[in-house]
């Protein structure tokens, strides 16, 4: 079981060794301490935060993509043999191993920010740290169900961590955001706004996005029977709220247009230093473009781009073996996601956050008119794409698509304004957080039609999975707690919060 990353050691140990003979104190004469060797006193949680921060964004740069498969936003193109194993939805033990090794990874190296932040007396820095712990763990959750957490990073002493239930995880989330908010509250110290860059020493804007988090995993628990957030909601408006409009967090340390220095999603999706397709097999879903053009929703031409033989937007077809364009014929990613190798990577877009609030007020638990929250959040998806005057094309196509028209079609219910929000939250997640996407189907099955579903035959009635199965290396490192949580399936072992 890989609960600690080693990677992050090496890359210290070149850098500490960069550095070791820049300063000057008289401890260097010491004969027993080499100044060049990686240790808990030259390892500090300065150094490690950015590595970890860029960590957290990466894995929205690259999580894990074939959700976006799933979710009907994106499929291979057709100069690939077909994936049997994700076009049927029959994965495996190996299916989620990448998923939970780059999960854990940067949650190890958070963990020692926390850790070393704290011992040393910097609350704020362990609670930037503990926030993006928060966020990373909740997807974790969502994509396997229990998990290890209490035990987890406490490899000397337990080298095999039980696993925690899911929901338990979800209560200590929700108390750790509490703590990191309040650490957030108190007198940074001034290295921070150098070291964060994620929110460049913005604690208020921490704050919103620890709020955020809290906020979402309520939302998540919503189909729960006997639910009540009004505790947890008191908490959130009394702390100033959620992000809002212009307020995405993101990390960026220096993106630059060079080999492994590229922006994350850009990297994995968008062109390499050289200028080549840097994934001719990602392309655009058939399903998702027809859904697009049927609205004349603008945003078509900034999730995707012309093939690159030129042409109109061109999808290919999920889990078709025939017949699909090839890579050439087919549509990569837009501008909107991916538009240069030195744009920040996102790591908690505004727009999904107002699409939460907007449930939110639907639902009753917050203040406000849902109408007006769900049209700011639909406007913010068009600003946030760089659509071309965003303000007057979302209005527009709130007016004229019905799908988007909350007069005519959200309904009367909480349960169809619900629904409306949340498949309008659908669309504009395409590509920037397909496990939201996917845990909202799960959640609310919101989208009115199963197009988007793999037309492969070898997936009989499944619809999309509702987990992924533990990875083959906890069966090999960690195997008696994993059977502990034993049986999974895929199709039918449900989070704790699915209805």
């Amino acid at each position: 079981m890989k609960y600690l990353n080693k990677k992050f050691l090496i890359v210290l140990a070149a850098l500490i060794g960069s550095i070791a003979f820049t300063g000057c104190k008289k401890s260097y004469l010491d004969i027993n301490r080499d100044p060049n060797r990686v240790t808990d006193d030259n390892i500090t949680p300065e150094l490690i935060f950015p590595r970890a921060a860029h960590a957290t964004g990466a894995r929205q740069g690259g999580n894990p993509f074939f959700i976006n498969d799933w979710m009907g936003y994106w499929s291979p193109s057709g100069s690939f043999a077909l994936d049997q194993t994700s076009t049927t939805y029959n994965i495996d033990f190996n299916y989620g191993d990448g998923t939970w090794q780059a999960q854990y990874d940067a949650l190890f190296d958070l963990h020692q920010v926390k850790v070393k932040a704290l011992a040393k007396g910097d609350s704020v820095l362990a609670g930037a740290s503990m926030i993006l712990s928060a966020r990373l763990f909740q997807d974790l959750v969502d994509v396997f169900g229990d998990v290890p957490y209490t035990q987890a990073f406490q490899s000397d002493q337990i080298p095999q961590p039980a696993y925690d239930k899911a929901v338990d995880i979800y209560a200590s989330l929700q108390r750790s955001l509490d703590t990191a908010i309040n650490f957030m509250k108190l007198t940074k110290r001034s290295t921070f706004n150098t070291v964060d860059i994620v929110n460049g020493g913005n604690q208020t804007k921490w704050i919103k996005f620890a709020n955020t988090l809290k906020l979402r995993l309520l939302i998540r628990q919503s189909e729960v029977s006997g639910f009540n957030p009004s505790a947890e909601i008191a908490k959130i408006i009394s702390n100033g709220g959620v992000l809002h409009a212009g307020e995405t967090v993101s990390v960026n340390p220096g993106y630059a247009n060079d080999n492994n220095k590229q922006s994350p999603f850009y990297a994995n999706f968008g062109l390499t230093p050289t200028g080549a397709d840097a994934s001719p097999a990602t392309r655009a879903n058939a399903y998702f473009v027809q859904l697009l053009n049927s609205t004349a929703d603008p945003r078509v031409n900034r999730y995707f781009k012309a093939p690159p033989a030129g042409g109109a937007i061109t999808g290919t077809t999920f889990g078709a073996n025939t017949g699909n364009a090839d890579g050439n014929h087919s549509s990569p990613m837009g501008p909107g996601l991916a538009g240069s190798a030195t744009q920040n990577q996102w790591i908690f877009t505004s727009f999904e956050s107002m699409f939460l609030e907007a449930e939110a007020i639907a639902r009753g638990w917050m203040p406000g008119n849902a109408q007006t929250a769900y049209e700011n959040a639909v406007t913010e998806s068009f600003v946030w794409l760089g659509v071309p005057n965003a303000v007057a094309a979302a209005a527009n196509y709130m007016t004229n698509a019905p799908i988007a028209n909350w007069t005519t079609n959200a309904g009367t219910t909480v349960a169809s304004k619900v629904k409306f929000i949340a498949y309008q939250k659908y669309i504009a997640l395409a590509g920037t957080d397909p496990i939201e996407a996917w845990s909202d189907l799960r959640r609310l099955n919101m989208i009115p039609n199963t197009g988007y579903l793999s037309v492969n035959p070898g997936r009989g009635s499944h619809g999309v999975p509702v987990r992924l199965l533990y990875p083959q290396s906890e069966y090999t490192t960690n195997g008696t707690n994993v059977k502990a949580v034993q049986p999974v399936d895929q199709f039918t072992t449900k989070i704790f919060w699915q209805p």
